[in-house]
């Protein structure tokens, strides 16, 4: 049986192809391959920094499998380190072992055995492992797919820049836009969301079992141990964080799942505008040879791939909040509660994924139609009351705004009767045929220049 119809989440299972590549990252097994490169990279920046220790120098054959593992550690590392785990009971132990035994395989000493988490508590380990994985996943997977919706809804925004819509506010008609300018109104918001999320930086921290170098300090005291941890940190990729308990405090965690959440949001607003833009016709969805629209209708084309958005996205954020809220929060200088928690970020991200794709899949398959958009406009003359008591007011024809609204509120409008109304009012020629000519298809202010922006 294929193993994902048996997947207790759908992440793994039903949705198992769109978050491939995340697993290679924040699986399990993404997990412990960190921690052995993160164990691999101390002991070469131990060969670095402290070439006067007894273990120095290292031999070339040692530096090569050193350097190996930090590069890839390879398909069964990760089996063999939970073969060791499921002896000793403890994971992070268990890649300390682990590498301990692929160096004594390529020569080490007993003494250079040693170097293998050398001052380290298991957070030193966890911390950066988790760090680089978000890292990356933030560099190959989240920002490219960002940016693919991103071009897709620009391209759109672009192509229908000038197509004239309705608007409603409040649910009701109001003055016209372009489908176009709707559209780069969420790419301009997604921008700034992407840019908020590229921005956070990651932290590391190195410095032992309550943050103080204690062991560091005491068994070496010549050696500049936060300059060595910085120069480590740094060398990963990361941000030091000089300050702090026996956990880095998650606090740039919080402001990573902060910012997808944010972006998160812009997106469900997204979905549901363009559910409602599909209900009401203005978009048609392009039919998919075999598929099945509803089990009894056999006409329909349902919006699915916004609601799959839509959900996956609320499912990503009600993971997200609550690792911002929980993770910088621990009792005194450590307790165990983020060890279960940091486990399903990748499940959050994974959500992520599943809905921007669904998103991305959903904009391929619709089109406008402007002849639908067009007849409700047609039947929108009253939008034109604020185009009217604004030519009013700057004429300084008194009381502009009170003449529409008696005239017009709660009615249902044409062209003719708004014509009427405007050959009474008190505007010189040019004015009144400017009014005149006016349509709600033709109201739409800079809309089209906007959009291409």
């Amino acid at each position: 049986m294929d193993p994902r119809l048996l997947a207790l989440s759908p992440v793994d299972g039903r949705y198992r192809a769109s978050v491939e590549p995340l697993a290679r990252l924040l699986s399990e097994s993404g997990l412990i391959r960190e921690r052995t490169r993160v164990e691999a990279l101390w002991v070469l920046q131990l060969a670095e920094s402290l070439p006067q220790l007894p273990a120095m120098p290292l031999s070339d054959a040692l530096r090569a499998r050193l350097s190996a593992l930090a590069a890839d550690p390879g398909e069964t590392c990760a089996s063999a380190v939970k073969a060791i785990e499921s002896r000793i009971n403890h994971d992070v132990k268990a890649v300390e072992y682990f590498v301990r035994d692929e160096l004594q395989l390529a020569g080490a000493t007993p003494a250079q055995l040693e170097l293998v988490h050398f001052g380290c508590t298991s957070e030193d380990i966890n911390n950066l492992s988790y760090a680089r994985l978000l890292q990356q996943a933030r560099t190959d997977l989240l920002l490219p797919a960002v940016d693919q919706l991103l071009r897709e809804i620009n391209t759109l925004a672009h192509a229908n820049a000038d197509v004239p819509m309705l608007s409603r506010t409040h649910g009701q008609t109001a003055s016209p836009t372009t489908l176009g300018k709707e559209l780069r109104n969420v790419s301009a918001r997604l921008a700034r969301a992407r840019a908020r999320l590229a921005q956070v930086a990651i932290l590391g921290k190195w410095n032992g079992a309550v943050g103080n170098f204690n062991a560091h300090a005491f068994t070496l005291p010549e050696a500049n141990w936060p300059a060595i941890s910085q120069a480590f940190i740094e060398r990963n990729g990361l941000t030091a964080n000089a300050h702090t308990t026996q956990i880095e405090p998650h606090d740039w965690i919080g402001e990573y799942c902060d910012a997808l959440a944010a972006l998160n949001v812009i997106l469900i607003d997204f979905c549901r505008d363009i559910w409602g833009y599909v209900s009401l016709g203005y978009l048609r969805q392009r039919p998919v040879a075999g598929e099945v629209g509803s089990s009894t209708m056999p006409h329909k084309i349902n919006p699915i791939d916004f609601e799959n958005a839509e959900g996956n996205l609320g499912l990503a954020n009600a993971l997200l909040r609550f690792f911002a809220e929980k993770l910088p929060v621990s009792r005194w200088q450590r307790d165990l509660t983020d060890s279960t928690v940091l486990r399903n970020l990748g499940v959050a991200l994974g959500h992520c994924l599943i809905a921007w794709r669904s998103a991305s899949r959903g904009l391929s398959k619709i089109a406008p139609d402007p002849q639908r958009m067009a007849a409700d406009l047609n039947n929108a003359w009253e939008v034109l009351g604020e185009a009217v008591q604004t030519v009013l007011r700057a004429a300084g024809v008194p009381n502009g705004y009170e003449k529409l609204k008696d005239f017009s509120r709660g009615k249902a409008l044409d062209r003719q009767l708004l014509a009427d109304f405007i050959a009474t009012l008190p505007l010189d020629e040019t004015q009144r045929a400017r009014l005149m000519a006016l349509t709600p298809a033709t109201y739409v202010g800079l809309a089209a220049s906007l959009a291409r922006q």
